[in-house]
C-alpha cells in the first residue's frame, strides 16, 4: 500500500498525464538520479583514468568501464557480438634533420618543420650554397630577387614583413605569399628566419612535438600521401648567423643595411646544407563503445534511435611550471557519458519489465571527439546499422554544470539542432520537456551562423550531415572548459540527472511514437518541397 501511494505521488510531482505509457516512462526514470550519476562519474573523472585521452591508457580504461556497464545492463554487443567498434586510427609525427657544414642542428631548439607540411615520403635535399634573399619581396621599387636565379636554389628569407619605407607590394609581406612565390618559381627549398625560435613559447613547442592523429580513411590517406611540396624549414637567428658567418656578416648587420639604404642585399652564400623530414606512423588503439537494445515491435524495431556522448577528454598536460596536470573532464564529457549510462539503465529495466521501447535504441559512447569528432565520423562512414534506419541522434556533451549566462538559475539546458532538419523532432523534444521536466530550454546557439559554431562542434553533426535529425544537449562553456579545474567537485549532480531525464523522456517518445520524425527541411534550413 505504501509503495502504491509513493508511486502515485511521483506521478503527480512529475506533472505526468494519465496514460499508461507515460506512467511507465516516469516509473523507469527513477534510475536517473544524482546518486547514480555520482557512482559513474566518480570513476570516469577520477585521476586513475588520467583524463581519458584518445589512444592512451585512461581512454582504454574508460572504454572498458562503459563496456562492462552495458554488459551488466543486458545490452547486446552489436559489432559481431562485441561492444567495441574499432576505429582505424594512427598518429603521425615527423623525424627531421638539418646539418650545416656537416654539423647537425637541434630540432625545435634551432629549427623546425611544421608537421602538417610533410606529406608523401617527405623530403630530402642537399646543397652547396644558399641564396639569402632578405625579406623575400618582389615589389615595385624593391625586388630581393632582381638578377638572381631562384630555380633549384635553397633560399633563405626573413619571416618579418618588410623594411620600412618600401612601396605597396605586388607580392605582399605575408609569409605564405612569399613562400608561394618561391614555390611557383621552383625554388628547391626555403629557410624562413623566425626569431620566435630563439625563445619558443610552450604552446608552439607542444604543438611541434605532438603527433597528428588521423583516421585512416581513404580520403585522409590520399591527403597524407600527396606529393611533397617545396620544403619549408623555419630556423632561428642563431642558425641564420651560422649560415652568414662565411660571408663575414651577421643578420643584424644585413637588416640595418637594408633599412638604411632601402635596397636589397641579396647574395649567394657558399655553405653546405643538408635537410630531410619524413612522417612516422604509430598505430593507435581506440574504439567506440556500443550497447544495443532491440525494440519490441516486430516492424518498428528495425528503426534505430541513437543516443551518444563522447567518453574521451584531453588527458594530461603540463602547466606553466612544467608540472603534469590531469584534465579529468568531469563535465566534458564525463557528464554526458554518465547520462548515457543512466538512460541505458532506465530503458533496460523497462524492457526487463515487459515495457521496452518499440523501436531499437543504440547507446554509443564515442572516442576521439576532442581530436576532431573522429569516433562519430567513423561510425557515420562505417555504420553498424544502416543510416537510413536511424531516426534521430540525441547527443549529450556537457550537462553537469552551467555557464555565466545562467549563474542565477541553473535550471536550463541549451538545445541545438532540434529544428534544423525536422519540425517533428523539435515539437517532440519540447513537448517532452513541458510534460515531464519543465526546464528552461535555451536556444540562443541554435543556428548555423552562431560564431561559436556549436552546431558543428560535437558528435551530432556527423549524423546531421547525413540528413538525420539531431538534438544536442549542452550546459555551455565555463571557466574550467579544457582545464584541470573541470573536476567532479564542481558538478551539479541534481541538474545532471534532470538534464539526462529530459533526454530519456524525449527518447521514450521517439522510440514509442507512431511515426519517426519527418525530415522536412534541407541542410540549409529551407523547407523541403
Amino acid at each position: 500500500m505504501k509503495k502504491h501511494l509513493l508511486y502515485s505521488s511521483i506521478i503527480l510531482l512529475m506533472g505526468c498525464t494519465a496514460s499508461a505509457q507515460n506512467r511507465d516512462a516516469v516509473k523507469f526514470s527513477q534510475t536517473i538520479n544524482k546518486d547514480n550519476a555520482y557512482r559513474h562519474l566518480s570513476v570516469l573523472a577520477s585521476d586513475e583514468y588520467e583524463g581519458r585521452e584518445t589512444g592512451k591508457k585512461g581512454g582504454w580504461m574508460a572504454a572498458e568501464y562503459i563496456k562492462n556497464q552495458f554488459k551488466v545492463l543486458g545490452l547486446n554487443g552489436p559489432v559481431n557480438g562485441d561492444y567495441f567498434q574499432s576505429v582505424d586510427m594512427a598518429s603521425f609525427g615527423i623525424s627531421q634533420m638539418l646539418t650545416l657544414e656537416g654539423q647537425p642542428a637541434e630540432p625545435i631548439k634551432d629549427f623546425y618543420v611544421v608537421p602538417s607540411s610533410v606529406s608523401g615520403s617527405g623530403f630530402a635535399f642537399n646543397s652547396g650554397s644558399i641564396l639569402f634573399a632578405g625579406y623575400g619581396l618582389n615589389k615595385e621599387g624593391y625586388n630581393d630577387y632582381e638578377g638572381k636565379d631562384i630555380t633549384g636554389k635553397v633560399v633563405m628569407i626573413l619571416k618579418t614583413a618588410e623594411p620600412s619605407g618600401t612601396t605597396t607590394a605586388k607580392t605582399g609581406g605575408n609569409i605564405n605569399t612569399k613562400i608561394k612565390y618561391l614555390s611557383d618559381h621552383k625554388a628547391r627549398a626555403v629557410l624562413v628566419i623566425d626569431p620566435v625560435i630563439d625563445n619558443m613559447p610552450d604552446n608552439l613547442k607542444n604543438y611541434l612535438q605532438s603527433e597528428q592523429m588521423v583516421m585512416k580513411t581513404k580520403e585522409n590517406l590520399d591527403r597524407l600521401n600527396e606529393p611533397q611540396g617545396m620544403p619549408v624549414i623555419y630556423i632561428g637567428t642563431t642558425l641564420a648567423n651560422q649560415i652568414l658567418k662565411g660571408a663575414k656578416t651577421t643578420l643584424d648587420a644585413l637588416k640595418k643595411k637594408m633599412t638604411e639604404t632601402g635596397n636589397p642585399v641579396s647574395q649567394v652564400l657558399t655553405v653546405s646544407v643538408t635537410a630531410s623530414a619524413k612522417k612516422t606512423e604509430n598505430k593507435i588503439r581506440t574504439e567506440n563503445v556500443l550497447g544495443f537494445l532491440e525494440g519490441s515491435d516486430p516492424k518498428l524495431k528495425k528503426e534505430i534511435l541513437v543516443i551518444t556522448a563522447h567518453y574521451d577528454h584531453i588527458g594530461i598536460t603540463p602547466d606553466a611550471k612544467g608540472d603534469d596536470k590531469i584534465n579529468n573532464g568531469a563535465d566534458d564529457d564525463g557528464s554526458g557519458t554518465t547520462g548515457v549510462l543512466m538512460i541505458a539503465e532506465a530503458f533496460s529495466k523497462a524492457k526487463k519489465a515487459g515495457k521496452g521501447p518499440k523501436r531499437s535504441i543504440l547507446f554509443m559512447t564515442v572516442t576521439g571527439e576532442e581530436k576532431g569528432l573522429l569516433g562519430s565520423e567513423w561510425y557515420s562512414e562505417y555504420p553498424v546499422f544502416p543510416l537510413i534506419n536511424t531516426i534521430t541522434n540525441l547527443n549529450i556533451d556537457m550537462i553537469g554544470r552551467g555557464d555565466a549566462a545562467h549563474a542565477q538559475d541553473n535550471n536550463f539546458v541549451y538545445i541545438i539542432g532540434s529544428d534544423m532538419l525536422s519540425s517533428d523532432l523539435d515539437r517532440i523534444g519540447k513537448k517532452a520537456n513541458n510534460d515531464y521536466v519543465k526546464m528552461n530550454l535555451d536556444e540562443r546557439y541554435n543556428n548555423r551562423t552562431d560564431p561559436n559554431r556549436f552546431y558543428y562542434r560535437s558528435d551530432h553533426y556527423n549524423f546531421a550531415k547525413h540528413g538525420i535529425p539531431v538534438i544536442f544537449y549542452f550546459n555551455g562553456v565555463h571557466e574550467d572548459y579544457h582545464q584541470p579545474g573541470d573536476e567532479i567537485s564542481k558538478i551539479d549532480f541534481p541538474m545532471l540527472a534532470k538534464r539526462a531525464r529530459l533526454v530519456y523522456y524525449t527518447a521514450w517518445e521517439l522510440a514509442n511514437g507512431a511515426k519517426r520524425p519527418a525530415v522536412d527541411k534541407n541542410e540549409d534550413g529551407t523547407k523541403k518541397k
